[in-house]
C-alpha cells in the first residue's frame, strides 16, 4: 500500500523493518515452510545464489502456496513480536517522532500480527498479498522500483526517501533488505547481518538486538539531536561509528 502524503517535517523519522526486526522469525518464511510446494526451496537457492531478485524470488514463491485464509490466519496468530516494540513506539510518539514500517515481506501478514498487539495503525510499505479464493494467493508489488539493484519488491529507499520530507532517517533492521537503505540513513540500529554490513562498510551504526536496547538508544539520540539544533558539532560518520551500548546510553 502507497503512503499518504507525509506530516509536518520532525528531527527523524523512524524506519522499522518487520521480519526478523519486529517479528522475531521471517514470517514469510514460515508460511512457506507450511503452505508452499515443495519447488519454493529450489527459487529460494536462486535468490540467495543472486540469480533472481527478491521480488521475483517471492511472487513465484507465493504462488506456490496452498492455505485455507483460515490455516494462514492461524499461523499468523501464533507468531510474537518483540514484547518491547509497543513501547518503542509509545516512546517514539511521545517524543514527537514518526514510526513507519517498511518491509519487503506481505501486508496480510503484517497487520494481522501488529493488529493482535495494539500497533495496526502504523503507516506501512510492503508488498501486497492478493487473495484469490479457496487456497490460492499472488503478490504484488505497488512499491517496486525498477532501478533496484537488488530487485526488491519494496524499494526501501525511494519510499523512505519520500516519507522523511527533509527529516533525518533512522532505521532498525537485521537484513539484506536493509543494505541499501543502511547506507543512506542518518543512523542504523542494527543487528545480525546488517550490523556485520554496517561495521564493514563504516555506516554510522549502533549495536541493537531488540528494542529495549532500542528504547535505551532512542534517548541518546534524541539528546544527540538537541545538541545539534543547539549548534553543537556533529561527529562525522567516518569518526569511530561503533561505540559500546553502555557508552552510547550513559554519554
Amino acid at each position: 500500500m502507497s503512503f499518504v502524503p507525509p506530516a509536518p517535517a520532525n528531527d527523524w523519522l523512524v524506519i522499522c523493518d518487520f521480519d526478523g526486526t519486529i517479528a522475531h522469525v521471517d514470517v514469510t518464511d514460515g508460511v512457506l515452510s507450511r503452505f508452499a510446494l515443495p519447488q519454493w526451496e529450489a527459487i529460494e537457492a536462486d535468490w540467495k545464489a543472486g540469480q533472481i531478485g527478491s521480488r521475483e524470488c517471492m511472487a513465484r514463491q507465493v504462488d506456490l502456496v496452498r492455505a485455507p485464509r483460515e490455516a494462514l490466519d492461524a499461523y499468523l496468530d501464533t507468531v510474537e513480536i518483540d514484547p518491547d516494540f509497543p513501547a518503542f513506539v509509545a516512546d517514539c510518539r511521545a517524543r514527537g517522532l514518526e514510526v513507519v514500517v517498511i518491509s519487503d515481506g506481505i501486508d496480510y501478514s503484517i497487520r494481522r500480527i501488529l493488529a493482535r498487539h495494539g500497533v495496526d495503525d502504523l503507516p506501512l510499505a510492503s508488498n501486497r498479498l492478493k487473495l484469490l479464493g479457496g487456497d490460492r494467493y499472488s503478490l504484488e508489488f505497488p512499491e517496486a522500483n525498477t532501478k533496484c539493484s537488488a530487485g526488491s519488491g519494496t524499494c526501501k529507499c525511494q519510499v523512505s526517501g519520500r516519507r522523511a520530507s527533509g527529516r533525518s532517517r533512522l532505521l532498525i533492521g537485521d537484513g539484506s533488505s536493509d543494505f541499501c537503505l543502511a547506507a543512506e540513513a542518518d543512523m542504523v540500529f542494527a543487528k545480525d547481518k546488517l550490523l556485520t554490513r554496517c561495521i564493514e562498510r563504516n555506516l554510522p551504526h549502533r549495536a541493537c538486538p531488540d528494542f529495549a536496547s532500542a528504547r535505551q538508544l532512542l534517548q541518546r539520540l534524541e539528546r544527540r539531536s538537541v545538541h545539534r539544533a543547539r549548534g553543537g558539532a556533529e561527529l562525522h560518520p567516518s569518526v569511530s561509528p561503533v561505540i559500546s551500548l553502555e557508552t552510547l546510553v550513559n554519554g
